[in-house]
């Protein structure tokens, strides 16, 4: 970790589309004008509104929302392939605002890559050379970006197609080629604009596990966009949901489908199953808190890991009547979850307490 607690910081920042944006904003800042408003008397379109978020390094940060949301608005902020009509981005304690044009363009060469959905190969290279970009234009020796691109191509299981075009390859090996060359170049930070929405269901699934294992060995901070919660919430460490160009709720795969905080939230995650999200330390009373109503918990009482889902607990709970202990990582008992705290869990998708 860098001596910054985030990796990407965005304050405040908002982007209108239009000739007369700056006046459009100020007139929302100081009348609180709706979307419908703004496009009637200014002719501008509100694409993302006052959206703050503090992405922790080395995390898998999803943002989501339905067409229109402002999620693939807001990612392109963070390498100023949109300019943000006001507020702030830091990136890696660097204000990328004020970055020069050369500055920008080899921070965007060297700290930061994109996976597009539709992949965005070149059509006139190789598998190789599309990968090998990147490098080429950072001005690294051909021997060496072969090599790199050599290994980066092993990483991503396409080992024997190096000398391949994109027309000969499948969409689910051209979205590798398309996270190759991104790794390639070796960034800090991944951007990634559903890379992988246009897949069948099966290469998706494929392509979501092969991302998450190479994320986790790789360590990169990576800002994830996606549409689909059921890809958000199996990736994500965290989300944050959009609507109408605002961020509406961030927070852990649990804390958002236990306690949506709006209906539009709500109604997100209604059709998500609980079962293997929800970890014991969401769903448990602490300890002192319930033996101070029931008194001592016995020590015969199952001890589970506090990173224990919703299904394992409720397995645990049918085996014996008495509640199930939760441990932290030292073993020692931090909370209690009873019969009730999980039926009221899987009914009512409420915190218990």
């Amino acid at each position: 970790m860098t001596d910054n607690q985030y990796a990407i910081e965005i304050s405040n920042v908002w982007k209108v589309f239009g000739d007369r944006a700056n006046e459009a904003l100020a007139a929302i800042q100081t009348t609180s004008l709706s979307k419908a408003e703004v496009l009637a008397k200014y002719n501008c379109v509100i694409g993302v509104a006052d959206a703050t978020l503090n992405i922790k390094p080395g995390e898998i940060f999803c943002v989501m929302g339905l067409s229109g949301s402002g999620k693939s608005t807001l990612v392109r902020h963070i390498n100023r392939l949109l300019e943000p009509t006001a507020g702030k981005i830091v990136v890696n304690g660097e204000d990328i605002m004020a970055m020069s044009a050369p500055a920008l363009r080899r921070y965007r060469n060297e700290h930061i890559a994109m996976v597009f959905q539709n992949f965005a190969l070149m059509p006139h290279r190789s598998v190789l050379d599309n990968i090998a970009m990147p490098l080429e234009i950072r001005g690294i020796p051909k021997n060496k970006r072969v090599e790199i691109a050599h290994q980066t191509i092993e990483l991503v299981e396409l080992t024997g197609w190096g000398n391949k075009f994109a027309h000969e390859l499948s969409g689910g090996m051209q979205q590798r080629v398309g996270l190759a060359r991104a790794l390639a170049a070796d960034p800090e930070i991944l951007l990634m604009d559903e890379p992988f929405s246009a897949l069948d269901p099966l290469i998706r699934r494929q392509l979501q596990n092969e991302f998450m294992q190479l994320a986790s060995g790789l360590n990169k901070t990576t800002v994830f966009i996606t549409h689909d919660l059921d890809e958000a919430v199996r990736i994500g460490d965290r989300i944050a949901i959009m609507r109408d160009g605002r961020v509406v709720q961030t927070g852990t795969p649990a804390d958002i489908i236990i306690n949506p905080q709006d209906d539009y939230v709500a109604d997100f995650v209604a059709g998500i199953s609980r079962l293997k999200i929800v970890r014991a330390h969401a769903v448990m009373q602490p300890i002192d808190e319930w033996q101070s109503a029931n008194g001592t918990l016995s020590e015969s009482a199952p001890d589970y890991n506090e990173e224990a889902n919703l299904s394992e607990l409720i397995e645990g709970a049918t085996r014996q009547e008495q509640p199930l202990a939760v441990v932290n990582g030292a073993g020692a008992r931090i909370g209690v979850i009873t019969r009730s705290d999980l039926l009221k869990t899987v009914a009512a998708g409420t915190e218990t307490s």
